[in-house]
């Protein structure tokens, strides 16, 4: 049974070095709660196209066929670590970027990053969003588990996340 997930969050930082930080794979494990002991294992870098502005955050950006090998403590009191392996599906410059599942917990994963600039009070910022499709697996075991504790866990680390964006982005 597919299942999603949105989470938005607005960040006082613009956009261009927003979509610079989170489009660098290499930020990956800094986004991800320290407690999943979250590891970049192998990295693929496909270039995206030329950016249309002359942007200085443009290094290490993932383009579309790019493939990001992780892995990470699913349970902080085990030492057993999960792979995850995702490819870039889409990549648009400053508006979007999406990563599939290859290899992972999940039996589909796709997950939309979209980034938005936005005025608050004054201040030029950007929304971060994200727009997860997923399925556990495992039929009504699996929509059990997402019930009780996938989309929980998942909601407990964006909600993380929202906290420590703005000092990352620092």
């Amino acid at each position: 049974m597919p299942h999603e997930l949105q989470f938005a969050e607005w960040v006082p930082v613009p956009l261009p070095h927003v979509f610079a930080f989170f489009s660098n794979p290499e930020n990956l494990p800094r986004l991800m709660p320290p407690e999943t002991q979250t590891r970049m294992d192998h990295l693929q870098i496909i270039q995206p196209p030329p950016s249309p502005e002359d942007s200085p955050y443009i290094q290490g950006a993932a383009g579309v066929g790019s493939i990001i090998a992780t892995s990470f403590r699913p349970l902080a009191f085990l030492s057993w670590r999960q792979e995850w392996i995702a490819a870039i599906t889409e990549f648009e410059w400053n508006r979007y970027f999406a990563d599939v599942q290859h290899r992972g917990p999940f039996k589909e994963w796709h997950h939309r990053h979209e980034f938005l600039p936005e005025m608050r009070n004054g201040v030029s910022g950007t929304v971060v969003r994200d727009v997860i499709e997923y399925q556990v697996g495992f039929g009504p075991l699996g929509a059990l588990a997402n019930a009780l504790f996938v989309a929980r866990q998942m909601r407990r680390r964006f909600t993380e996340r929202q906290k420590t964006l703005p000092r990352l982005l620092a």
